[in-house]
């Protein structure tokens, strides 16, 4: 029994190497996986490489800082049978490696602002299609930990802080009707700095260095880690973090 058969996922930013992992891992567990972003031939890569592998999955042209956007989405795929689990993995435009002393406003502000403007959007609409059916599982990406001091990361850290508030209390007023909000935080994914990326060896260096395992997460891992999450196996998680940071980041 597949962990996720007959329930229907939304990933939004699935075009985007955590979204594609993601899918492709809620697809592979029996879901059928509809892929929203910006860029529509993007998704339609990942949609193929999914039904390639024997997997169902759907795409859609969807702004995630569209209300309208994703309020007619999220209808769409509950039409189909219901809307089970929301994963956000939109890119918040976080400017790294200038210090704050050195940034724009503009520049420290817009991951803060993407970041709480396109999470409440999409819980919120997916969160008016699990109250009727009682149940559903909302995931966000990220969690707070210690300032970086290897490396500057301008508004990164506030971003993931104001969705951590955002989740403890969809948390505290979906679970009487049977949702669950969780998020997954990694300490860093080596595979998603690109290759001439200022400073990546530093930083590679600098994520493996902190695990106790001696590795970093892999997008598998987060993928795999985020299909349990997801799934009734994990019905009794809500209001909480799922640490898969390979001992960088201590509970």
């Amino acid at each position: 029994m597949t962990l996720l058969a007959g329930k229907n996922a939304v990933v939004y930013g699935a075009g985007g190497r955590i979204g594609s992992a993601v899918a492709a891992a809620f697809a592979e567990e029996g879901a059928t996986v509809f892929l929203a972003g910006r860029t529509l031939a993007r998704l339609e890569e990942v949609a193929g490489r999914i039904r390639d592998a024997g997997g169902a999955a759907e795409t859609a042209e969807v702004d995630a800082l569209d209300e309208r956007a994703v309020d007619e989405h999220a209808d769409a795929v509950a039409a189909r049978g219901g809307l089970h689990v929301s994963f956000n993995l939109i890119a918040h435009g976080d400017v790294q490696g200038t210090p704050l002393a050195d940034m724009a406003l503009a520049d420290y502000e817009r991951p803060v602002l993407t970041a709480v403007r396109t999470q409440f959007l999409t819980a919120r609409a997916a969160a008016r299609h699990m109250i009727p059916q009682r149940s559903g599982a909302i995931l966000l990406f990220g969690g707070a930990g210690d300032p970086v001091r290897e490396f500057p990361v301008g508004g990164l850290q506030v971003a993931f802080h104001a969705l951590e508030a955002m989740r403890r209390q969809l948390a505290a007023e979906l679970g009487p009707h049977g949702i669950r909000t969780v998020t997954l935080r990694t300490g860093g994914i080596t595979e998603v700095l690109p290759a001439g990326f200022p400073g990546r060896d530093k930083i590679e260096e600098s994520i493996v260095g902190q695990t106790m395992l001696g590795r970093a997460a892999t997008l598998a891992d987060v993928g795999a880690v985020a299909a349990f999450v997801a799934s009734d196996r994990a019905r009794t998680m809500t209001a909480a973090t799922v640490n898969v940071s390979c001992g960088a980041l201590v509970d």
